[in-house]
């Protein structure tokens, strides 16, 4: 045993374990079984989430500690997951999940071995004998939101007949009957209303409604890629707009000019789902785009980000400090707002005033002061930063910082004890630095208030069910920016031909970062005003890899392919 073992430990079961472990020290194990036995959440969750353990790390110990089989919950078929064994209200309330019933025995997965309260009230409610399974707390928490969302919504039950009844809103308020107008015939509504659902059912990201002189194209965004679902009749391109606008609260008669609005759909009672709605003219009529907002990506646990172990670190520092300037950059759609939100859920206690200014706000954080930015009003980021600072805030978040003012009054909240978090649009993350120096900013001010650079990209995951080994030769590896040592025992796989878990091969997407601490060298680089160049180079010597080589280490975990690096990271 270690010495910080042998010390008095106050908390037990598992709690003890990590202590022993060295996973945790004894004051942090003591903090977080406090907490999380006020706050009435599970102890593995909340140490998860805060980023004080990885759910890898803790799996492992709980199972040689408790003697519990370990599962991989990633490669494990939801399809198998027993339906109505048990009520979903106790999947929730004991944050375990029924896994399958073999003879008559449930199995049921849990990420903290001594949750015996979660057998006994499993085995109480179905009549069966129980076993646990471990699973890591990241992917048992994504398992059960799957298993509620499918129980709750029943999407692939909904009939022809009841996808006109289906709850619409606009802004919080139901739609009318006079509302629609003619725009409202049931055949109309039934289409739009199904599309939306597919589009949520794949999980894409965006629909694209689009017309053109002799075509009508519908295409959902799944995985960062376009996918082509639907060709209408053209004839029916002015009742589709018109159906999506009023949906909207948009102003039918209105064509000339691009308009906005949201939409609430409401699945059952437990669950909603909120699209961002844009409407712009085109030559042969109007073009309409929604965003299908996800509250649940807001709440993923930065081990499911897909964050390096070092990387994860750093940026948890840097969380982790009380003032001082964390900045993400990419360009639209690679995952930046998931991660400030991520960091924002670890930050979010009673204990801190946190506000933030978004252009638009896509996703509501309960606890946060949330502002949506309206430059029609003058409420733009730099007049929202201002009044921030004059509401005794802990942390800021700015959407972006587009202009100098917003930089150098974000900057200012950096050196005078605020922590605060924007994003930028650049490639990577040396040249964020030179960016801000290009804006007017005082390369003193940079160097002083940025603590680190995060540069990201998101690529799709193969998908377990068919992905296959690539047989690639090993000079075009080499070529490609492996090394040697990279590839010793690297797993290179590629995208096979797609099956019914998946499209095209792929299924969800993972993160792919560089993350740069701006270290007493980089800050002395940039008050000498050097290039995004010399500082590229620094950072390498301190350790940090580029886009391309965390994209090349994905590669060789088997996570994805080289196709899918190349399209994302290569210039």
């Amino acid at each position: 045993m270690t010495p910080q073992a042998s010390t008095a430990i106050q908390i037990s079961g598992l709690a003890k374990r990590l202590v022993i472990d060295e996973i945790l020290n004894e004051q942090q194990a003591n903090e977080a079984y406090l907490y999380s036995k006020q706050n009435k959440i599970p102890f593995v969750t909340h140490v998860v989430q805060t980023g004080l353990a990885s759910s890898k790390a803790i799996a492992t110990s709980a199972a040689e500690e408790f003697g519990t089989p370990l599962l991989d919950l990633s490669v494990f078929d939801s399809a198998m997951f027993p339906k109505d064994v048990v009520d979903a209200k106790l999947i929730r309330n004991h944050h375990a999940l029924p896994l399958f019933q073999r003879g008559n025995r449930l199995h049921v997965a849990l990420s903290d071995p001594t949750n015996l309260q979660a057998l006994d009230e499993f085995k109480f409610n179905s009549g069966i004998s129980t076993d646990a399974i471990l699973v890591e707390e990241v992917k048992l928490a994504a398992a059960i939101e799957k298993y509620l969302d499918d129980a709750d919504d029943a999407l692939g039950d909904l009939e022809d007949e009841s996808l006109e009844n289906i709850d619409i809103s606009a802004d919080g308020g139901d739609l009318k009957e006079d509302d629609a107008s003619d725009a409202d015939d049931a055949p109309i509504v039934r289409f739009i209303n199904k599309i939306m659902l597919d589009a949520i059912k794949l999980g894409a990201s965006d629909i694209h409604f689009e017309p053109y002189e002799h075509l009508y194209r519908i295409r959902y965004r799944t995985d960062g890629v376009l996918h082509e679902v639907a060709n209408p009749p053209t004839n029916l391109a002015p009742r589709l707009a018109a159906r999506l606008k009023v949906m909207s609260r948009m102003d039918i008669s209105e064509r000339r000019v691009p308009q906005d609005g949201r939409i609430k759909m409401k699945l059952s009672k437990k669950r909603a789902i909120d699209f961002r709605v844009n409407t712009l003219p085109t030559l042969w009529g109007e073009k309409v785009v929604l965003r299908i907002l996800d509250p649940s990506s807001a709440k993923m646990g930065i081990d499911a980000l897909g964050y390096e172990e070092d990387q994860k670190e750093m940026y948890l520092a840097a969380l982790a400090q009380p003032q001082g300037m964390i900045l993400v950059t990419g360009p639209t759609g690679s995952g930046k707002t998931v991660s400030l939100y991520t960091g924002l859920n670890i930050l979010n206690t009673s204990e801190r005033n946190i506000s933030t200014a978004e252009d638009p706000v896509e996703i509501n954080l309960e606890g946060v002061n949330q502002v949506h930015v309206n430059n029609k009003v003058g409420l733009n980021f730099s007049t929202a930063l201002r009044a921030f600072l004059r509401q005794d805030p802990d942390i800021v978040m700015v959407g972006e910082i587009r202009d100098l003012e917003t930089a150098e009054i974000a900057i200012k909240a950096a050196q005078t004890g605020h922590l605060v978090l924007s994003t930028l649009h650049t490639n990577s993350a040396p040249e964020t630095l030179t960016r801000l120096r290009n804006m007017g900013v005082p390369a003193f001010n940079i160097a002083t208030s940025v603590s680190i650079i995060i540069a990201q990209r998101l690529a799709r995951r193969l998908c377990e069910h068919c992905k296959k080994p690539a047989d690639i030769p090993h000079e075009t590896l080499l070529t490609e920016g492996f090394t040697e040592e990279m590839l010793a025992d690297a797993e290179i796989n590629m995208a096979g031909g797609g099956c019914s878990h998946c499209m095209n091969g792929y299924k969800g997407r993972v993160g792919i970062y560089e993350v740069v601490k701006v270290s007493p060298e980089i800050q002395r680089i940039i008050m000498e005003e050097g290039n995004s160049l010399e500082i590229a180079q620094q950072a390498e010597k301190e350790g940090c890899r580029n886009l391309r080589k965390s994209g090349l280490m994905k590669i060789t975990q088997g996570i994805t392919s080289l196709e899918e690096v190349n399209r994302v990271t290569k210039d």
